[in-house]
C-alpha cells in the first residue's frame, strides 16, 4: 500500500497495523496537526490497483473526537467490516489503493436543480431510513441515478423523502 497525502498515509498505517497485527494504533505527534483540532464526517474508500471496490466505510457526521480517529475507525472498517467484502488480508495489502474524503457539513436540498453529482454527495431521508452516495462516482452521471441510487441503499421505495447534499475534500 503506497500513500501520498498525510491523511491516506495515516489511513494506510492504521490498515496495516490492523491486518498484519491485530493493533489499533494511536495518532501519532508526526500527524497535520489540523487531524487533532478538527472533527468532521469521513469515509475511507479500497481499490484494488484494477479499480474494483473493496471496501468504503465512513461517516457523515462526526462520531469522535477528532479526525485522526475517525480516519482510524473507518480506515479499519472499510478494510474490516464492510459487509460486501470479506475483511482484507495480509497477500492483498501491496495491492489496495487508499482514499479519504472529509465531508463538508451537510444542507437540506429544495430542489434537486441544486445537485451536481459530480460536485456534491447526497443523503436522501426517510424517517430512520437513510442512504449516503458520495460525489464523482464512475458510472453515475445523472442526479436521478444518483438519487435512484441513495434510495436503493436507504430502502426508500415511495417519492417521499428529504434530500441532503454535502461536498468532499478527497485525498488520493
Amino acid at each position: 500500500m503506497i500513500g501520498k497525502h498525510p491523511y491516506v498515509q495515516w489511513a494506510i498505517n492504521v490498515i496495516e497495523n490492523y491486518v498484519l497485527h491485530s493493533i489499533v494504533i494511536e495518532p501519532h505527534n508526526n500527524l497535520p496537526k489540523e487531524l487533532f483540532e478538527k472533527r468532521a464526517g469521513c469515509f475511507v474508500t479500497l481499490h484494488t490497483k484494477a479499480g474494483k471496490l473493496r471496501g468504503c466505510i465512513g461517516t457523515f457526521q462526526p462520531t469522535q473526537e477528532n479526525l485522526a480517529l475517525e480516519i482510524r475507525n473507518n480506515a479499519i472498517a472499510a478494510a474490516m467490516q464492510d459487509p460486501r467484502f470479506p475483511p482484507v488480508s495480509k497477500e492483498e495489502l501491496e495491492n489496495i489503493v487508499v482514499s479519504v474524503d472529509i465531508l463538508s457539513d451537510i444542507e437540506k436540498v429544495d430542489s434537486i436543480n441544486e445537485l451536481d453529482p459530480k460536485k456534491f454527495g447526497i443523503i436522501v431521508q426517510k424517517g430512520f431510513r437513510r442512504g449516503l452516495l458520495l460525489p464523482d462516482i464512475e458510472g453515475v452521471e445523472t442526479v436521478e441515478e444518483q438519487i435512484k441510487i441513495a434510495k436503493l441503499k436507504a430502502g426508500i421505495f415511495d417519492n417521499n423523502f428529504e434530500i441532503f447534499k454535502f461536498t468532499v475534500q478527497r485525498y488520493h
